[in-house]
């Protein structure tokens, strides 16, 4: 997408537009509103709804060290290949950082720098109180309004961020790597559960035999499927290389192929939606309680609760009927 030049606070149907054409600028201005929960960001969602809906979600997740940038680096290689216009934005769901730090030092992401026909993007997620939930999937409707076919959702791959991935994307891909150990920490992490492709990378290392046949071993064990159902895929990669790419691309359209045969394509975004709204909606009910302290409303309940005059959840309720009334 090119870099066209942004007036100083253009309205949201001026950015859009400029977005729509492909000005990188104006896709960076309005994921910047979502990052900042700007005033602006209901206008900017209102803008973007009828655009939105036709990108492909891939999110992708693993732990650190496996290769996860290099792997995302060739698969918008290979997209490209084919014509189409790929985001991607890289989500620290704890670090600090401001957009474009946790890019800046990756390298082989470079080479897709002056391509117009991507679009790449760090985000960090705290200070939401949402978090992942909250900023990621606004992120993304950017990028989809912006027409990116393909938009790839990276994440640092610790703890919940991993399991979080899955709620965000129409495929969740989860790299492994030889000799680290991925294959009992993805299982402990329940990592199994979520993955609809796995992705042995590195596989030119020691071990990704043992590791490949971990991997089937443990999604054998706990398969309880009917015929006919998804049964994940297992890749081979040397993403350095490119190699085993075309095969894991293959293997996300064999995905969304079956997802869109059977109806579940449309039941994940229809979920992936609902959460949103609810994330939404209980940030701003926080919000609202988090007001209360200026007039005590909050700390009376607790004295009554700590004189045994009122339950916690009759509390609760009262709490909430009170934001929610007024």
């Amino acid at each position: 997408m090119t870099s066209g030049g942004a007036a100083r606070g253009p309205d949201v149907a001026e950015l859009v537009a400029r977005a729509r054409d492909g000005q990188a600028r104006a896709v960076a201005r309005l994921i910047s509103y979502v990052e900042g929960a700007s005033p602006r960001l209901r206008e900017v969602m209102a803008a973007l709804a009828p655009y939105s809906g036709n990108a492909y979600v891939v999110g992708l997740t693993g732990s650190p060290g496996v290769g996860k940038s290099t792997a995302t680096s060739a698969l918008v290689t290979a997209y490209r290949r084919s014509g189409r216009r790929v985001g991607v934005l890289a989500v620290d769901p704890s670090s600090p950082f401001s957009g474009g730090a946790l890019l800046g030092d990756r390298v082989r992401m470079g080479e897709h720098a002056s391509d117009p026909g991507v679009y790449i993007r760090s985000m960090a997620t705290r200070g939401h109180l949402g978090g992942l939930a909250w900023a990621a999937p606004q992120a993304v409707r950017v990028l989809d309004a912006a027409g990116c076919d393909v938009v790839l959702v990276e994440t640092v791959g610790v703890g919940q961020s991993e399991v979080e991935i899955a709620g965000q994307a129409d495929t969740s891909v989860v790299l492994l790597a030889p000799g680290m150990g991925d294959g009992i920490q993805a299982a402990k992490a329940g990592i199994l559960e979520i993955g609809d492709v796995f992705v042995v990378n590195k596989a030119d290392r020691e071990g990704a035999d043992a590791t490949v046949r971990e991997l089937h071993h443990m999604l054998g064990l706990g398969e309880a499927r009917a015929p006919g159902d998804w049964r994940p895929s297992v890749v081979r990669t040397v993403a350095a290389r490119g190699e085993g790419i075309d095969e894991v691309v293959e293997a996300l359209e064999k995905h969304r192929a079956w997802m869109a045969e059977r109806g579940v394509l449309a039941e994940r975004r229809t979920r992936r939606a609902a959460r949103e709204v609810e994330t939404i909606a209980v940030t701003a009910l926080r919000e609202r309680i988090a007001d209360l302290s200026g007039d005590r409303r909050l700390d009376a309940l607790a004295e009554r609760i700590v004189a045994g005059a009122l339950d916690p959840y009759a509390a609760a309720d009262e709490l909430v009927a009170g934001v929610t009334e007024g």
